[in-house]
């Protein structure tokens, strides 16, 4: 199981939900879709008990202290990101601009993207989009994350 959270902007009460539920799933990957903020939250990820994946979004500022915080048990890196878990390929990005170009460059998958704060899960051809929604819950009052199975590419959005 993959969980997918985007959005969190400092929630850590809605950080440690998301983090309590990938625990209880068994998730073997987390990935965060950017807008974490500061590295006292992204630290709250690694309790995760697995890897986390993570993008920068357009309101991380401090990003050398995210590289900090997930030194030694995951990865912040700058957008998009491409990876491969369990002979899935996977793209890791903020902004939905550019989602129809990075379409276009993969040969299916999954496309997960954050920033709009609203949930969607939507096949775009041969490629599962994810927008795991907002986990910090500050703009629509909605915490929300998401659970992938990688075997079925079926995807749970999940209320924290």
């Amino acid at each position: 199981m993959i969980g997918i959270l985007s959005d969190s902007h400092d929630n850590l009460n809605a950080v440690r939900l998301a983090v309590r539920l990938f625990r209880d799933q068994n998730c073997d990957l987390v990935l965060h879709a950017g807008d974490i903020i500061a590295p006292f939250a992204a630290k709250e990820l690694c309790g995760c008990g697995c890897p986390v994946q993570a993008v920068f979004g357009n309101c991380d500022g401090e990003k050398e202290g995210l590289k900090k915080a997930f030194d030694g048990w995951g990865a912040v890196e700058e957008p998009p990101l491409r990876l491969k878990h369990g002979g899935l390929s996977i793209i890791l990005t903020h902004r939905e601009t550019g989602l129809d170009r990075l379409l276009r460059r993969s040969s299916g998958g999954v496309l997960v993207f954050g920033h709009t704060h609203q949930p969607l899960v939507e096949r775009r051809g041969p490629a599962l989009l994810v927008n795991p929604g907002e986990a910090g819950g500050w703009l629509r009052g909605k915490r929300t994350a998401a659970l992938l199975d990688p075997a079925t590419l079926t995807v749970e959005i999940i209320t924290l």
